[in-house]
Order: C-alpha cells, then structure tokens, then sequence
C-alpha cells in the first residue's frame, strides 16, 4: 500500500528558505532520511519513491507553485493509485504558533492557498494534513511575511521542528494518522 507525503511549497532558490516552504523543507529533510532522492520530474512535481518498513512511500514537491499544488496532488495519486486518505499534505500554518505542529485527517482550507488547490483539484476534504506553525503576526501583507526567511531567532526553532515534523510523517507511514495525532499532537 503506497503513502504519498506532499509537502507544499514553491520552487526554486528564491522560495528556498521561505516560511511558505517549510513543507518542501520537511521532504528535503525526509529525503536524506530515508535516502530516497527527489531527482525524478514528473505529474508536476519533483518525487521519489522508496521503502519505509515494507511501505512504498512517494516523497514530494510540486513545481506548480503554492496556489496549484493540487494538480500535482491530484496526478499523483492518480499515477499511483493512492487514495487522498493516504496523502499526507505538509504544510505552513499562520494559525499556530511557531514551533507548534498539528495533524488533523481532514478539513478545510483555512485560508491557505495550497489546500484551497488541494480540495479543488481532489474534490474532496478528507486527506491528511501536518500544519507547521509560523505564527501570525501583526503586519501590513501575510503575503509577503510568509514568503520571508526565518528571522535567526526562528532558524534554531525550527530546525527542532523539521525534526519533530520528519519524525511525525513518519509515523503516519507506519501506524497512521490516529497514531500519528496521539503522540504528535500534544508536543510544542
């Protein structure tokens, strides 16, 4: 039974450190983990597929940008006959605090461009997403604070977070999202 996990961001080096990517960051991080390299360029993403305890797992970037990263969701599943209960979505949060990671098996789109995409080009709500927390401050453009560097301060933080985030999608490989949300989910 094959698991996608999609992690939501833009492309290229002027994306590369921004909030709006930690979900690229996650896979990036997952990729050396696992050693299962991003190097193939197909169904509008960047991917690779490898083993995980006896589970085919697909490691993926879209290079549709944050607001399609539906139709690269979409052409994977379809490509590997992955149902969206088994997609697992990592991405940027502005409704949790920095540091904070939250798993939910389904939902809305709260906002986030990348998940309006998602349940549009998926035709549906029910797939599993890990939030990565990037607080919402109080300035004149969210679009351009998402699409900044982490400050210094941040960078530490959230390199524990990449870790923890890693660590929870991996779980979600092996015993599923309940399990999954049961230990991550109370961690900061």
């Amino acid at each position: 039974m094959t698991v996608i996990i999609l992690g939501l961001g833009n492309p290229g080096p002027r994306y590369q450190l921004t909030r709006h990517n930690i979900g690229f960051r996650v896979v990036d991080k997952l990729s050396a983990v696992l050693n299962i390299p991003l190097y193939q360029a197909r169904y509008h993403a960047y991917y690779g597929q490898g083993q995980v305890d006896g589970r085919q797992v697909v490691l993926a970037k879209p290079l549709t940008y944050m607001n399609g990263s539906g139709l690269a969701a979409a052409a994977l599943c379809q490509a590997f006959g992955v149902s969206p209960d088994r997609l697992l979505t990592v991405f940027d949060d502005l409704d949790l605090p920095p540091g904070a990671i939250r798993l939910r098996p389904r939902g809305g789109s709260g906002g986030h461009n990348g998940l309006k995409s998602l349940i549009f080009h998926l035709a549906t709500e029910e797939f599993p997403r890990l939030r990565l927390g990037i607080g919402r401050p109080d300035v004149p453009s969210l679009a351009a604070y998402v699409l900044e560097a982490f400050l210094p301060e941040e960078a530490c933080q959230m390199e524990e977070v990449l870790e923890l985030a890693a660590e929870a999608a991996l779980m979600f490989v092996r015993e599923g999202i309940e399990a999954a949300m049961n230990r991550f989910n109370m961690k900061k």
